[in-house]
């Protein structure tokens, strides 16, 4: 099997180009490093089965011949990361609408069966929780920017689902509960990896609002071996699927184990999100998956604990080469 991955040098695109080539299987990673890394593929450039492209998904010419040498596309390419969301709106809302267009556009002309990676974000301010996948999703006012990732991710959904509707595209949506895990950077608002880069350099460990919201962490691992049975079953065609884990965590104790794991002496310092990202901005009081629907079509549910997650990201950083 052929296997393209849109955004392929990103965190999960990178861990998955790994699980596919030890299935035997070849990768070739498109990605335009704008969010994604180099280091994360360096250690496959030798690699006989895996390529990469270093250009942007938005090139239909480009995709249109990948996608032509392909068997199966996993679409993961997306603006992501609540600080980039918030100062580029627009590069957010044009990044992940015009490049899910042209990957399902061109892997329609060949009929090849499409992944799309979406989010948890997409519910929004819905108050109806464990979340489920044919739920009402509830979307704050459009001059908060905060709203245009969870909105343009949603007409990504409603995108795929509508190609395998008209036009019988085997196209399959996975929203993705904050996924965590080695190689993941907290450049652009992770919170997990920039918590963990503050408790290690003994620095205080910011907290947003009173850290009194809760996510549920899912290894990135857990997440891969999903996204690969998920694409490989006719049944999940034209379907969403909720992909995270149920073990919930406020943020303030999410930072103090991290102080724990850590050894750190650091002290959690909480900023108000006015401060962190401007006037206006609003957050979810929690957000829980259901995955029944996963657990009922191929038995996948997460494995790892979040002081399993944690230790990999403080063992990643530990062992990172110093810059």
């Amino acid at each position: 099997m052929r296997y393209l991955i849109t955004g392929g040098a990103g965190f999960i695109g990178s861990h998955l180009s790994d699980a596919l080539l030890r299935e035997g299987a070849y990768v070739h990673a498109l990605d335009d490093l704008s969010t994604g890394s180099i280091e994360n593929i360096r250690h496959l450039r030798d690699h006989p089965r895996f390529e990469y492209t270093i250009d942007t998904a938005a090139n239909a010419r480009l995709v249109a011949e990948l996608v032509d040498e392909a068997d199966v596309v996993y679409h993961l390419a997306a603006a992501v990361g609540v600080e980039l969301i918030v100062e580029s709106p627009v590069r957010t809302i044009e990044t992940n609408v015009h490049c899910t267009e042209v990957v399902l556009s061109q892997a329609n002309k060949k009929k090849r069966p499409v992944l799309i990676a979406s989010t948890s974000e997409v519910y929004g301010k819905s108050p109806a929780l464990p979340f489920t996948e044919d739920g009402d999703i509830t979307l704050g006012a459009p001059n908060l920017g905060r709203w245009a990732y969870a909105c343009s991710k949603a007409i990504d959904e409603f995108l795929a689902v509508a190609y395998w509707k008209e036009r019988k595209l085997p196209t399959t949506v996975a929203r993705l509960f904050n996924t965590v895990g080695p190689r993941q950077t907290g450049r652009y608002g992770m919170v997990v990896p920039r918590l963990t880069r503050q408790a290690l350099s003994d620095q205080p460990l910011t907290v947003h609002g009173d850290g009194s919201q809760q996510r549920c962490f899912c290894h990135v691992s857990d997440i891969v071996e999903g996204l690969v049975k998920l694409i490989a079953v006719e049944q999940a065609h034209g379907e969403v699927y909720n992909l995270g884990s149920s073990e919930e965590v406020t943020i303030l104790d999410l930072a103090r184990r991290i102080i724990d794991l850590t050894g750190s002496g650091s002290e959690v310092s909480l900023i108000s999100y006015e401060d962190a990202y401007g006037e206006g901005f609003e957050d979810m009081a929690r957000r829980v998956p259901d995955t029944g629907k996963i657990q009922e079509l191929i038995g996948w549910r997460a494995t790892r604990s979040l002081d399993d997650i944690i230790l990999d990201v403080i063992d990643a950083q530990r062992s990172a080469p110093s810059v």
